[in-house]
């Protein structure tokens, strides 16, 4: 199994939807993770809202920061479009998505951020 990580500022919306959807269409592939720069230490209602939807408790997550998560090497990095303010992890690949934060987006406009995650997210796994 491959490590995946995906790391955004927060790690309240972005990073977690991309870990949901790594676990759930990668169940056997790789271990998914995700962590924040500058963690807020709570996921956003509109981000469990919409992955209830599609049937995936992101209540059971926790928000943290990029020194919680294991130590190892990961297969792929994906930073979610923070730049500069997510530090470097070891990892075989890197990918920065350039995804809006979907935080103070309407219902509509979030379900299309969340969509986009999860396209993006079946493409990595694609590659594992």
């Amino acid at each position: 199994m491959k490590n995946i990580l995906f790391v955004c500022i927060e790690n309240s919306n972005r990073s977690q939807m991309a870990q949901a959807f790594a676990i759930k269409h990668g169940k056997n592939l790789v271990r998914a993770y995700s962590a924040g720069s500058k963690p807020s230490g709570k996921i956003n209602p509109k981000a469990i809202a919409t992955m209830k939807e599609l049937g995936y408790d992101l209540s059971i997550h926790d928000s943290k920061s990029l020194q919680q998560i294991p130590q190892v090497e990961y297969e792929y990095a994906i930073t979610m479009g923070c730049g500069d303010a997510c530090p470097y992890v070891r990892a075989n690949h890197r990918e920065d998505w350039q995804i809006p934060d979907p935080r103070d987006m309407n219902e509509e406009d979030f379900r299309k951020v969340r969509d986009l995650i999860e396209q993006k997210v079946k493409e990595v796994l694609a590659k594992i």
